[in-house]
Formats: structure tokens, sequence, C-alpha cells
């Protein structure tokens, strides 16, 4: 099997015989979106290619991580990556037979620019293995997550945390901005407006809650001073001019803030779900954000859709990571 890489980007796929997945899959290839490496037993993915018509068959690689040739290599890999922990070399071996250890580690070889996982896996699994395999970038504390919104009545936005960072500390707070900030530029190619969220605007209640996010906003300021960024804010006056205008008169962000940062994963898990269920909003994600090349996770009950949507979504990340000034 001869493994190369080209444009388009090439991402892989730990769910490869799931056929949600494989749909999706030929999607993307069929749109020019990306190339695919469908990861999985090769008689069940090729039974659910059969059902689709694909424009460029030759841009979808099927790999099984118990009969490839990347095995030893990868078994190495994995070893060295985990002997601190106390792992043998007959454990990473039979670790790296894992579908979603294998496309991991495609990653990180440079085999795949980009993996994606989740409508079978766990959240939990899918962001420990990205941790273990693929690793934090440079300089970054807190990985953490966020959702493409498109409402129908607003521009797209950026909501984080949504789906990792349970209880973010001020630091961690601070981090997940700044992850969140640099995902609005890569991914909905706009300069960032951020608001940082509470139940209070402006001193208009005294909490602990509140105190930890004027703490953020403060360190924020300091590390970016060129970042359109206010808070504490409610929800309406980051969103609604006409609230913005009255309850923060001084702001450059009220009323007009395209990235949402939650106190905590109970206010931001529960705001996306509101948004797409009673909003009716496209929701992508969650999207990882602080790993050294992307690695993103699915929702259990994504569609095929949904599925090709991340797909592009990882794609403009590794597309982000060329770019002079990434961070």
């Amino acid at each position: 099997m001869e493994i190369t890489r080209s444009s388009p980007f090439k991402i892989s796929l730990s769910e490869g015989a799931e056929p949600r997945v494989v749909e999706a899959a030929v999607k993307a290839v069929n749109l020019g979106i990306a190339k695919i490496i469908l990861v999985g037993h090769l008689a069940k993915i090729k039974e659910q290619l059969e059902q689709y018509s694909c424009s460029k068959p030759d841009h979808i690689e099927l790999h099984d991580p118990i009969t490839s040739p990347l095995k030893e290599e990868f078994s190495k890999s994995f070893y060295n990556l985990r002997k601190h922990k106390g792992i043998t070399r007959s454990q990473a071996e039979k670790q790296v037979a894992s579908n979603l250890v294998y496309a991991a580690l495609l990653v990180k070889h440079g085999y795949a620019d980009g993996t994606l996982s989740g409508s079978v896996e766990t959240t939990s699994n899918v962001v420990k293995t990205a941790l273990w395999v693929i690793g934090k970038a440079t300089n970054v504390n807190t990985v953490s997550s966020c959702f493409l919104i498109f409402p129908k009545t607003y521009e797209p936005m950026i909501y984080a945390d949504c789906g990792l960072v349970i209880e973010p500390n001020e630091s961690e707070l601070v981090d997940i901005t700044m992850a969140a900030s640099q995902t609005c530029r890569a991914l909905l190619k706009s300069d960032p407006r951020v608001a940082l969220l509470s139940f209070s605007t402006k001193g208009s209640a005294n909490h602990r809650n509140i105190e930890k996010t004027v703490g953020a906003m403060k360190k924020l300021k300091a590390l970016l001073p060129d970042l359109l960024i206010d808070g504490e804010l409610q929800f309406d006056a980051a969103i609604d001019s006409v609230v913005g205008s009255k309850k923060a008169p001084a702001s450059k962000v009220a009323g007009n803030a395209n990235v949402m940062i939650f106190p905590n994963l109970d206010a931001g898990n529960i705001a996306y779900k509101i948004t797409q269920r009673l909003g009716e909003a496209e929701a992508y994600g969650p999207i990882l954000q602080g790993l050294e090349k992307p690695a993103n996770d699915l929702s259990r009950g994504a569609s095929p859709h949904d599925i090709t949507q991340m797909i592009a979504v990882t794609v403009l990340q590794a597309a982000a990571r060329l770019q002079p000034d990434f961070k």
C-alpha cells in the first residue's frame, strides 16, 4: 500500500465502517473538501462504500490497523509516547490495533493532516487519545473545545467551552478565550469580538464567579491589548445592540459579540443545545483547541451532514497551521 500526502488535505476517520461516517466521507471527497482515510475492518468498510458513488475513489484510502504495514512503526511510536506511564511493548501493540489510536497516529506521523472520531466513541476516549498521541501545542496549557454556531438571524459565532473543561479557573478561562479567538480567525475568517459571559453585566451583581470572569478579563487585556473583548456581560447585552447600549454603553463589544465565552461547562453545554434545538441554529463541534495537530470530536447523534461539515472544519484547522501568523 502506497501512502502519500498531497493536496487536498487528508483526514483520518477512526470509525471507518460506521454508515454515517462512510456516507459523509464520500460526500466530502465528491465535494473536493478532503482526501479521506477510513480506518477499520476492510470488508465492512467496502460493504458500506458499495452503496455510494464516489467521483474520486482514489481519494479514499482504507486502513486496517491489524494488517497495516504501518503497524510496527506505530507500535514503536506509541510505546515511546507512553512508556513513562509503564506501558509495555505488547500493550503498545495492542493499543495500536485500536482504530482510534491508529487514526491519531496517522496524524502524528504525517500520513494524515487531521483526524475525526466520536460518532460511536465517547468524548472522553477521543480527547484522551488525542492528548496521548498528538499532544498539546507548544505553549498551550489548556486543551479546550468550542462549537461553531450558525444562527438563522445572526452572523456565525463561536461558543466556548461547551464540551470539555468543566469548571475552568481564571487562568483556564484565559486559555479558552485565546484559543476561541484564534478559532474565530481560522474558521470564520472574522476578527473576534469576545464577550466573557455571566449572569451579571458590569457589576450589576456580586459573586465569586463574577470575580473569576473579571479577573480573566484583566489578564486578557494585559496579554492581548488589541483584542476586542469585554466582560462581564450577560448574553442579551452581548448579542443585542439595544440591550448592550443600555447595559454597557461604553463597550465596543456589547451588542456585537461573535465569540461567546461561558463561565463553565454547565452554562456552555446547555446554551449551545438550546440555541440548536429552540433557536434552530446549526451547531458543529466539539472542535478541540490547543492540540499540536487537528483532532476533533463528534456528537454520537451526528448526521452524515454534520460529519461532512466537521471534516471541513478539520481541514480548515489544518490549513490554518500553514499560515505564517498562526500561533
